[in-house]
């Protein structure tokens, strides 16, 4: 595979390096072409060099690259400089990209006509292209026009997109959210000395007037309307432009950023936008409903594909260091202590918390320590998927037609496209899943706090290089792919959860697994039990499940199921706890039953 480059050809890719620039760490990896496919060989990471002393992210990236070339005897680094392309077998790589997300990312501002129609599809836009939204104005969001003009100005945003009314329709709330913009004078968050970047994707009729109050005060980039008619939405062309103008002008200003872009041999992307490119390979080639998350230090990602329509969010407060502390104040702290497995008073986790934000690079040094992140690792990505199922919706606002059967099935307009029964697949990544210290703790974390329903398969990303593969996969399809199925993706195992609650100790169903050797393994589930059955990575069984009758496996209450499963690392994990999932209220039956499910699946080392 070689780069064309204005109609010539260059060097071939044999050797690659990708790095990620996250909040709190950079990520390196190197990729080879062993024989006729390619493998990744050696990683390294350093700390993120984006804030003071340093204030320039090559720093970071630099000494992630230094690791790779102590570990790998490879000479890729000349003095500030890398090689490129190869020189020999042992010198330089053919090329150099990379993803970011440091500097707190991509922050934009949204602003529609009505806030649940061009609102969430503007929002729905900025979120695809990788973006923060930091806030949605509205004409219609209950603010005075003094108070949307303080909010402006005060929120500095990176950018902002502008949507609103359908094309051929009226253009005053556009025009008068304009005007109000204009009042602001926003300041963008870095770099004082240009204008903000402006993206306008609303009535195209509104255009000139657009223009002409906006052209001289931001940076205006004129784009095919988002909603160009009721029943349609076109974010392409907005998530382009987002793309091209955090390249241009964003990125021009974070520390350090206009060396790491002069050392890349392709544009920098958004960790989001790389790590939602991937995802959405994976469900078109296998043609899976599937849910992706990206838990990081500031924010949890949650990518989703369901009947081929992909979406993704972003919780800006939900993070393991950055953010810590927003997970306590959004989920509680009941919710966090509800999955710790032994006696802790309030103040002592707070301060355990607290102490995790103010050193966000710091790991656990005890199995206290693991199984606190552990709980509060539950509640983010918990908390993610709820914000995740409110956004992925379908269009609101549009008359839709219906047939005798729609009307038993009151679907809505905005019901949302998240239908944990058709989920295929569901892929973890991000440091607390990918590594957490048993492989089974990362299936747990996702299976507690996204409570699959029926049959599920999980996998999680083998050393978090999801983003690097993101953007490998824009200049070199094969490689990406060749490391994807290789190197990447660990299957852990699936997941069969019957749906429906008793009382524990009862009956919840009857199961028969069929192995591919022959083997039959029979037995029933009680309420309250969680179970392993050993099932290896390349291998399928048969499972037959006969419910009680108040118990849903996705057929019906009381219906048989057949389904074929396939193992992982962990295996086939059999789950009787009951959906949706309740932890007993009572301290130290929590506590007990606790322990019984995380010894049941050998969760931690026990004494």
């Amino acid at each position: 595979m070689t780069i064309q480059e204005s109609g010539k050809i260059t060097h071939p890719l044999n050797v690659i390096v990708a790095t990620d620039c996250g909040s709190t760490t950079t990520k390196a990896i190197l990729i080879e072409k062993v024989g006729d496919e390619y493998r990744q060989t050696y990683r390294g990471e350093a700390p993120t060099t984006v804030e003071a002393p340093f204030e320039d992210v090559t720093r970071g990236v630099l000494n992630a690259i230094a690791e790779i070339e102590e570990l790998s005897g490879r000479k890729i680094l000349d003095g500030d400089k890398i090689i490129t392309p190869c020189r020999d077998a042992k010198t330089g790589v053919d090329i150099y990209i990379s993803t970011s997300s440091a500097g707190g990312g991509l922050q934009m501002m949204v602003t529609g006509v009505v806030q649940n129609m061009t609102g969430e599809s503007a929002q729905r836009a900025a979120l695809g292209a990788g973006a923060i939204v930091i806030d949605v104005l509205a004409s219609n969001d209950g603010r005075l026009p003094h108070e949307k003009i303080e909010r402006i100005r005060t929120m500095r945003p990176d950018m902002i997109l502008m949507s609103g009314g359908t094309d051929g329709g009226a253009v005053t709330h556009v025009v008068e959210m304009a005007e109000y913009i204009s009042a602001a004078e926003p300041r963008p968050r870095f770099g004082a000395t240009y204008k903000l970047p402006l993206v306008y994707a609303g009535n195209k009729d509104a255009q000139p007037q657009v223009k002409k109050i906006l052209g001289e005060k931001t940076a205006l980039v004129l784009t095919d309307n988002i909603r160009p008619v009721l029943e349609r939405e076109n974010l392409a062309p907005a998530r382009n432009k987002i793309h091209d103008l955090f390249l241009e002008h964003v990125m021009q200003q974070a520390p350090g950023y206009k060396k790491l872009i002069e050392m890349a041999g392709a544009p920098i992307m958004p960790t989001p936008a790389a790590v939602g490119v991937i995802m959405e390979t994976i469900a078109k080639r296998e043609h899976l409903n599937l849910i992706g998350v990206d838990i990081g230090g500031a924010t949890t990602d949650v990518f989703s594909v369901f009947e081929g329509l992909f979406n993704r969010t972003v919780s800006a407060n939900l993070g393991m260091s950055y953010s810590i502390s927003n997970v306590l104040a959004e989920a509680g702290l009941a919710n966090i202590m509800r999955w710790v497995p032994f006696t802790i008073d309030e103040q002592t986790l707070r301060n355990r918390i607290k102490n995790k934000m103010v050193r966000p690079t710091t790991i656990p040094q005890t199995l206290d320590e693991l199984q606190i992140e552990h709980a509060i690792a539950r509640e983010a990505l918990r908390l993610a998927l709820i914000h995740h199922k409110s956004l992925a919706t379908a269009l609101k606002g549009i008359q839709q037609e219906r047939t005798i059967s729609d009307v038993f099935e009151q679907q809505q307009s905005g019901k949302t496209l998240i239908d944990m029964l058709k989920l295929d697949l569901i892929v973890g990544s991000g440091g607390i899943l990918s590594h957490a210290p048993r492989r089974v703790q990362s299936m747990l974390m996702m299976v507690d706090a996204y409570e699959p329903l029926g049959v599920t398969r999980l996998s999680v990303d083998s050393i978090f290089m999801m983003p690097h593969l993101g953007v490998l996969s824009t200049i070199n399809e094969k490689a990406a792919t060749d490391v994807f199925v290789r190197d990447c993706m660990v299957y852990l195992g699936t997941c069969v959860a019957p749906i429906g609650q008793g009382k524990d100790g009862e009956r919840c169903a009857d199961y028969v697994i069929t192995f591919p050797d022959g083997r039959v393994d029979k037995g029933q589930l009680l309420f309250g039990d969680l179970r392993l059955v050993p099932l290896a990575g390349d291998q399928k069984a048969s499972i037959t499940i006969q419910p009680a009758k108040q118990v849903n496996l996705g057929a019906g209450a009381g219906l048989s199921v057949t389904r074929e499963v396939q193992g992982g690392v962990v295996g086939l994990m059999l789950d009787s706890r009951g959906r949706p999932l309740q932890l007993p209220s009572d301290h130290n039956a929590r506590v007990a039953a606790l322990m019984k499910w995380y010894n049941a699946v050998g969760l931690y080392p026990t004494a």
